[in-house]
C-alpha cells in the first residue's frame, strides 16, 4: 500500500476527558477495521462522532494514554463544546419523545465524507 493510500484510509480517535484530567486523553485510536470498530462502538453506545481530517491525523500519531497536546487544545474544545451542546439538545428531545413515544435521532458520520482505501 502507497503513502497515499494509507493517508486516504478512514481514521478514528476516541477521547476521554474525566473530571479532573487536565485535558481529554486518547483512548482509541486506529485506522481501516480498527477505526471502522471504534465508530461502530460509538454508535451502539451512542456517543456522539465529530468529524475533523485534521484534528484525527495530529491525535491518531499518539499514544494511547496521552493527554491531548496543547495545540490541539482550541480544535477539542470547540468540539467537546459542540458535543456538550448536542448532549443536551438530545436530552431535551428525548423528554419530549418519551412522552409523545418517539425516538430521537442520534448522531452519526457522513458516510459520503469517508474515504476508505
Amino acid at each position: 500500500m502507497s503513502d497515499k493510500e494509507k493517508s486516504k484510509r478512514q481514521k478514528a480517535v476516541a477521547l476521554r476527558y474525566a473530571e479532573g484530567d487536565r485535558a481529554p486523553k486518547i483512548i482509541a485510536s486506529g485506522a481501516g477495521e480498527i477505526a471502522k470498530r471504534i465508530l461502530d462502538l460509538a454508535k451502539e453506545n451512542k456517543i456522539p462522532i465529530q468529524e475533523d481530517d485534521s484534528l484525527v491525523e495530529i491525535l491518531a500519531k499518539l499514544d494511547l494514554g496521552y493527554e491531548i497536546p496543547p495545540e490541539t487544545y482550541r480544535a477539542v474544545a470547540e468540539i467537546l463544546a459542540f458535543l456538550y451542546r448536542t448532549d443536551e439538545e438530545w436530552k431535551k428531545q428525548r423528554v419530549a419523545a418519551a412522552s409523545e413515544e418517539e425516538v430521537p435521532v442520534g448522531i452519526e458520520q457522513d458516510p459520503a465524507s469517508r474515504e476508505e482505501a
